[in-house]
């Protein structure tokens, strides 16, 4: 099967995929977003483990990622991936965005995931700018799919009709 990256408009919590990443928060607490409806969809599964693993290693870091379980969600896994909060873009941000989303795809291969679905990391909450948002995730995922990588499909989930417009303009312009 070849390799694709596909986008679409909706909730990344009904996607059934292998894993759904989850754009969190350092603390992995339930947040707003994206985040809080992973972890009001997945149920107490989720929040368990993300209090299990903080107990065990603090917060995570910026740009890294952990694995769950999906709960009640339709997924096998979720990845916690912590994007950066813009601070304008000389503070690094670009850099731990791109280890966010390499990072995730490196942890769902190492559990054998063939899909996966994103949301737009950092753009929420975050304020990380959309458009450069997208260039970073869709660039970094496409360069590592290019690299041999065993994932078959990657969705891109976006919530709104603008993300969604904005990342089909970005992904039309690299491809």
């Amino acid at each position: 099967m070849e390799k694709r990256i596909t986008l679409k408009q909706g909730d990344i919590t009904k996607e059934e995929v292998d894993v759904i990443v989850n754009a969190a928060n350092s603390g992995l607490q339930a947040g707003g977003g994206v985040c809080g409806a992973i972890h009001s969809g997945g149920g107490q599964a989720i929040t368990s483990e993300c209090e299990k693993i903080f107990e065990e290693q603090g917060s995570c870091q910026t740009g890294e990622a952990v694995l769950t379980t999906a709960g009640n969600l339709k997924a096998k896994y979720v990845i916690h991936a912590v994007g950066p909060v813009w601070r304008g873009g000389d503070e690094k941000e670009a850099g731990q965005l791109h280890r966010a989303y390499l990072n995730s795809l490196s942890l769902a291969e190492e559990k054998g995931a063939k899909s996966i679905a994103f949301p737009s990391i950092s753009t929420g909450s975050f304020g990380y700018p959309v458009e450069p948002a997208a260039m970073i995730a869709l660039s970094t995922i496409e360069d590592y799919l290019s690299k041999g990588s065993k994932i078959q499909e990657v969705r891109m989930v976006l919530f709104s009709d603008e993300d969604f417009q904005t990342y089909k303009q970005v992904y039309d312009e690299i491809s």
